[in-house]
């Protein structure tokens, strides 16, 4: 039964592995699959890439818009796979990003009956005891999941959000593909700057949490409780009793959705108050609480009465901790003071670069410049989001990569402030974000924070004192058991080793050249004074084989310098 089981899982991986790659050659990526070497796996690939190259249809889109469509077509895991690079300005180029950002999530809805089935699987002789009424007809529909109205046994309005049928299936057959993939791209395309396999890990990671709807309710239910004693804010109550891995129970929101808002839905003062209330909540998540929802986008906020503002859709969220808060801290202070080291030492802990990296004068360089533009600013006009954008461009020139989490801080302030701006034409993020600002910088120098910070350190220092006994009595013992190994990992030396070596070898052809010199000038003197022909001869041509042996030096140490 096994065997059964892996060959069926061949198989579809191959069917899989041939429609990607047909799809990328329609869409003319055939130089990508040449390099990734899927066109000598896949019969069919090849005859896509030799036959159909780029379909006459696309050849007016760029690039970027055509491997858009071209992830929209390969379905839920690639498009999700899309969405998370578009949040990935470190790692794709800002066009590449904000061409990712116009994926359509939205599909036809699955009939109820099958819908049917999975409430069947979750909750079985459960449902009736649970639902007075399921509506059949979806008031939205994506790639992972769709949404029904429903009624719990207590006359209590609610929202189903259910996974599709057999997505699960869909998304790790996809998975497993993908890791193939970007193993063939971590071992054949070496310039890319980042590991395409780290990258597939992370959206792995992303995925597990998509499909486990229990992931998305404790994230709504953790938001909910932070802001539960303010009234311009709220977050959709979970009903835990019917909320399963494949189904989210969430209270009904009863206002306008703001991308669906119509002229006189809500009053100027209304708009207004939306989008403060919108603005503060976001910036005291990112900034104050550390744990945010990162795509606060027109479709997931609703506007109640009396310019309240509801958060949905809490599945992308993401986390700082204290660490990273304090150096978003240092970088803002760093730029404001316009000090390079401080931002380099930023540099190094978010990137985790290697102290040498730092010297680079290409990097110090762009830190300088970063620093530069946004020199004179003060900080109450100093706007997060660009000086975050800015930074991670910069970064990414230098193929550095930051924490994911920091990259979804900037797509969350970026999304409102765009959300401000379309609702109140005067809104200021700035304004709004100087105050959290101000905080941020106090709470990382402030006395009570060093104070904090020395008692960890003192006790670090407390603790490593009283792990040191241990650890000497463990490197005694292995010493006296003779198992002590010290491993040791040399890099770049092969070269020096060369370059040794040809020295040393030239050293002693240089010496034999000498003695060749040396002798044949003795023999033509002494023929002069003999008048010996055959001591000329011998003499002459001793001159002539150092003289080969002297091209021969310089033929060889020409050709180590080019290999160098």
């Amino acid at each position: 039964m096994p065997n059964i089981l892996e060959l069926n899982q061949t198989i579809r991986h191959v069917r899989r592995y041939a429609e990607i790659v047909h799809v990328l050659a329609r869409y003319g990526f055939a130089d990508v699959v040449q390099e990734l070497g899927l066109d000598r796996l896949l019969e069919r690939g090849m005859a896509a890439v030799g036959a159909g190259k780029l379909a006459p249809e696309f050849e007016h889109l760029p690039r970027a818009a055509r491997l858009r469509q071209a992830m929209e077509e390969l379905g839920p895991t690639f498009v999700k796979l899309g969405q998370l690079l578009s949040t990935r300005r470190d790692l794709v180029p800002q066009e590449w990003a904000d061409e990712f950002t116009k994926l359509q999530d939205n599909v036809p809805p699955v009939p109820f009956g099958q819908i049917a089935e999975v409430l069947k699987a979750e909750f079985g002789q459960r449902q009736a005891e649970l639902f007075k009424e399921i509506e059949h007809e979806p008031i939205g529909s994506a790639s992972m999941a769709q949404v029904h109205r429903a009624v719990l046994a207590d006359g209590t309005s609610i929202v189903l959000k259910i996974l599709r049928p057999g997505i699960r299936e869909v998304t790790q057959t996809d998975m497993e593909v993908m890791r193939t993939l970007a193993e063939f791209a971590e071992a054949r395309l070496s310039n890319l700057g980042y590991s395409p396999i780290e990258v597939v890990n992370e959206f792995a990671r992303e995925l597990e949490r998509e499909v486990d709807l229990r992931h998305e309710g404790r994230s709504t239910e953790r938001l909910r409780r932070q802001f539960v004693l303010d009234e311009s804010v709220s977050f959709p109550k979970v009903y835990w009793e019917a909320t399963t891995g494949s189904v989210l129970a969430l209270e009904e929101i009863r206002g306008v959705l703001l991308s669906r808002l119509k002229e006189g839905d809500l009053t100027p003062e209304e708009q207004r108050l939306v989008v403060a209330n919108g603005a503060k909540a976001v910036l005291r998540m990112c900034l104050d609480i550390g744990f945010f929802h990162a795509d606060p986008h027109p479709g997931n906020l609703f506007a109640m009465p009396g310019g309240k503002v509801c958060f949905i859709d809490c599945g992308m969220t993401g986390q700082l901790d204290e660490t990273t808060t304090y150096q978003l801290a240092d970088l803002v202070l760093g730029v404001v003071q316009a000090d390079s080291e401080k931002v380099l030492g930023v540099v190094a802990d978010l990137a985790d670069v290697d102290p040498i990296k730092l010297e680079d004068r290409g990097l110090r360089s762009d830190v300088r410049d970063f620093i530069a533009h946004f020199q004179n600013t003060p900080l109450d006009q100093l706007n997060m989001a660009d000086l975050l954008e800015e930074f991670f461009q910069k970064l990414r020139a230098h193929h550095l990569r930051c924490p994911g989490d920091l990259v979804l801080l900037i797509k969350a302030l970026a999304t409102i402030e765009a959300v401000g701006e379309r609702l109140d034409p005067s809104f200021d993020m700035v304004e709004f974000a100087t105050p959290h600002l101000e905080r941020l910088v106090a709470r990382r120098y402030s006395m009570r924070a060093m104070r904090k910070r020395f008692q960890a350190g003192m006790l670090r220092y407390v603790e490593l004192v009283e792990d040191l006994p241990d650890d000497v009595r463990s490197i005694v013992n292995q010493l006296k058991r003779n198992r002590l190994a010290v491993n040791l990992e040399h890099r770049g030396l092969s070269r020096l080793t060369q370059t040794i070596e040809h020295a040393s070898r030239n050293i002693s052809f240089a010496l034999i050249v000498a003695a060749m010199m040396v002798g044949s000038s003795i023999l033509v003197l002494a023929s002069r004074s003999v008048g010996g022909v055959a001591l000329q001869a011998i003499g002459i041509a001793g001159f002539a084989a150092a003289a080969v042996l002297v091209l021969l030096i310089m033929l060889s140490s020409r050709k180590i310098k080019d290999e160098n």
